[in-house]
This record gives C-alpha cells, structure tokens and sequence, in this order.
C-alpha cells in the first residue's frame, strides 16, 4: 500500500487517481496525526510525504514526521513532494533518511518512475552468488574479477540494473567506472535502446548547453545547422556522464534541471522538450568533500546517487590481477597473431605486487607494450620489468610515467600529495620542494580537495 501524505486536496486527489489507475493499492491522509495512525497500523510499503502542512512554509511539521516515520520503520521509502523554493529543504530531508525528491508540479511520468524504482528496490535483497551464479543471471561477461569486494559490486548493479534507479559510480582513474556503466545499462530494460556517453570534463562551459540539449541553425554565430544534443540521443535509453566531478557551477545547475524535471529547452528555441533516460554518473572525486567546499551542488549529489558504488583500487584486490592479464593475453594472442603466449608463475606474482597507480588501464598497457617488445612468448618477470622501467620517460634521475598510464592533472595531484607527507605537512618546505609559492600550494590543496593538517613551519 502507498500512503499519500498531503493537506492539500487537490493534490490527495490527484496521486490517488494517478497510483490507482496504474494498479497500485493507495491510502491518503491530510495531516501527520492521521498518518502516524495508518503508519502504525497499515505498515506502508511506500510514502509520498508534503512538507508543508499550514501556512509556515519552513517544512518544521513535515521533518518532525518525516523523523517519526523513520523511528516507526526506518525501511519505508519515503519521496518529499516539494516546490522548487524549497529544494534545500528537500535536500534537509535527504539527509534525513527520504529517498527521493520531486518538484511540484510534477510530471506523471517521473513521479510513477520513481514510485516503481523504490518498490522494485524494496523487493530485491541481496544475496550472495558466487561468480559462476552471477555470470548466469546477469550478462556481465566483460567484466573480469572474483574478488569479494567484486562480487559484491556485481551483485548490487544486478539487483539495481532492472530499475530506474540513478547511480553513481566512484573510484579512481582506470579502475573501469564506464565498463559498470554499460554493464548496467545491458542488463535494463533499456538494454536495445541508446547508451550514450558523455565526457563532462571534455565540454567546455560555453558549449554545454549545444551539447547537452542541441542547439537550432543560427542559436550563435557558429550554428549554421541543427543539433541534437545528448541528452535527445539517449532518450528511452541511458546517459552516462563520466567526469562529473569536473563540472563547472554554471553547468551544474543546467544539468540538474533536466535531472529534475526531465524537461530541458533546446538553444534557441523556448519550447520545453521532455526526455526519458536512466542516469548513471561517474567520477574519481569525493563528491561529498566538494560538497562540503561548495564546489558542487548538494541538491545535484543526490539527485545522482540513489545507489553509489565504489570500485576499488587494483592494489586493493591483487587477486583479480592473473585473471585479467590472462584475459588481456587471450585477447591479444588473436589481435598480434601469436597463439603461443603466456606467462610464467613467478612473474604473475610479480605483477601482483605492482601498486600500479593506474590500475587497469596501466596494467592492460604494461601487457600489450611487454607483446609487444618481446620476442619471447613465454613472458617472464625481466620482460614486464623492463617495460615498467623503459616506459617512464628518463630525464637524469627523473622518472615520469608511462603515456596513457596517468593524466597531467593525477600526476599533479600525486606529487603534491608526496611533498605533503614528505615534509609532514608543511607547507614552506613542500611549496619549496615544488617550486611553488606557499599561495599557490594552497590553491592547488583547495582545487583538487587534498586533506591535510598544517603543521607549524
């Protein structure tokens, strides 16, 4: 049963018939003393709850309820229905423990979207498989990895996958953010429509909105045709947007109108035009660290991140590691015509040990560049080294790593990181040891959210 929470008649009326007309069984109540009644004695699988309850509109009786749902049953999805003054009360109420936010007036669509996600969502519990029973139910056969921390991962983008549910994928550079993107994207329902990708940190501010929502011949001066932005190429479908930690402020609020409302306004022309698309976000920084520095919009972060998944480092599951150069191997033995290549024993426990910063993107290059150079097929532990230490360009005593295995901006952050520790923490002497001022460190320290404690110079 969906319990409607709302003083407002109109708007009683309204989700009744729309819920009732899609099947589902529905109950409504004007104020919080009735719905902690029905609350206690119906046990609601799902609430849609108004924030305002008279004419103060600061949402004070709406939170006390919405805190006392969560001590009766903490488990009951609750969506805020809310205007678009008051997102930063919907976003209070986020914090509280509500699933999901919609603006009033509400699209139909989005609001029956989001009421299906949060009862397919409390349906599915996970189970533990094993990577043989996941390889069965789901079509994951792109990814490598039987690591527990793997199989976890797998298991939860499964269970999710068959929702609308948005999701954001975190972890560092090349630990495969975009193959769990498609893997979702392949085991949906919108698995034969669109997936679309979009690398955020790519489009320049003053080209977002042509790329993002198109733009119409003559919208600016280099328009000399129509363009269909990303969002109307992946309708029906998927978008995925990589990078979404590199976004400027502008953009955010853009983008979080469309997420929003599912409506966006093609450049140069004022007609509203609706999308359908599931949202699967991705990015290498701490979302909730720029958040707290106001560099990203809190009301953004949880629009994206009804379910997040961390994918963890290479380093931290070296197991995985044989599995994937034998994948990379098997794959390369075709592209480079040499059936006969393998790896010895002592080696693979070698290349187990590698931290490889760039993770699987560094340890697919190590293993093509190693085929590549050898004449051998049985490669050993000399031949991958030799590779890690001729793939860094040598200036003097200078190693610098290999193309492809780290961006200028990792590198950066890298090394601001090392003189940080190096110098425990002072500032002085690790600006000094960069060849930075003590301003620009800390700019650099702000820009890229490095935690630090200052220590005394």
């Amino acid at each position: 049963m969906i319990l409607i929470i709302d003083d407002d008649i109109a708007v009683r009326t309204s989700l009744l018939l729309l819920l009732k007309d899609e099947g589902y069984e529905v109950s409504a109540c004007s104020g919080p003393a009735e719905a902690l009644k029905s609350i206690k004695k119906n046990s609601p699988e799902l609430i849609i709850l108004d924030l305002n309850f008279s004419n103060d509109t600061s949402g004070k009786e709406g939170m006390e309820l919405l805190d006392n749902i969560k001590k009766i049953n903490a488990a009951i999805p609750v969506i805020l229905i809310t205007g678009w003054a008051s997102i930063e009360l919907a976003v209070r109420g986020m914090k509280a423990g509500a699933n999901d936010f919609i603006n009033k007036p509400w699209s139909n669509d989005h609001l029956l979207q989001s009421v299906k996600t949060l009862l397919d969502l409390q349906e599915k519990k996970t189970e533990h498989h094993t990577r043989k029973q996941l390889d069965k139910a789901y079509n994951f056969q792109h990814i490598i990895g039987e690591d527990p921390q793997m199989l976890n991962i797998l298991e939860t983008i499964g269970r999710v996958a068959g929702t609308d549910a948005s999701i954001l994928v975190m972890g560092e550079s090349g630990t495969g953010k975009e193959l769990i993107a498609e893997a979702i994207h392949q085991n949906s329902l919108r698995r034969n429509k669109p997936f679309i990708k979009v690398n955020l940190g790519g489009i320049s501010t003053s080209l977002f909105e042509s790329e993002m929502f198109g733009h119409v011949r003559g919208a600016f001066t280099d328009a000399r045709f129509d363009r269909i932005g990303r969002f109307e190429m992946a309708n029906k479908g998927t978008i995925f947007l990589d990078e979404i930690g590199d976004l400027d402020a502008g953009s955010q609020v853009k983008l979080l109108r469309v997420l929003q409302d599912r409506t966006y306004e093609v450049l140069g022309n004022s007609r509203s035009k609706s999308v359908d698309v599931r949202i699967v976000c991705a990015t290498n920084k701490n979302l909730n660290e720029m958040v707290s520095r106001t560099t990203f919009r809190e009301d953004l972060l949880y629009r994206i991140n009804l379910i997040t998944v961390y994918l963890p480092a290479l380093r931290d599951r070296p197991k995985d590691i044989p599995l994937l150069v034998n994948f990379f191997i098997s794959n390369l033995k075709e592209i480079y015509n040499r059936p006969a290549l393998s790896v010895t024993n002592s080696a693979m426990k070698w290349l187990q040990q590698l931290p490889l910063p760039g993770n699987i993107r560094q340890l697919k290059n190590l293993v093509e560049r190693t085929i590549l150079v050898s004449k051998r097929d049985e490669l050993d532990i000399d031949d991958f080294r030799s590779q890690l230490e001729l793939s860094p360009v040598k200036k003097g005593n200078m190693q610098l790593p290999g193309i492809g295995t780290l961006t200028l901006e990792e590198v950066e952050v890298e090394m601001i990181k090392r003189a940080m520790e190096y110098h425990k923490n002072k500032i002085s002497k690790a600006s000094a040891s960069l060849g930075l001022t003590r301003s620009a460190l800390y700019r650099r320290l702000d820009k890229y959210q490095i935690p630090y404690d200052e220590a005394e110079d």
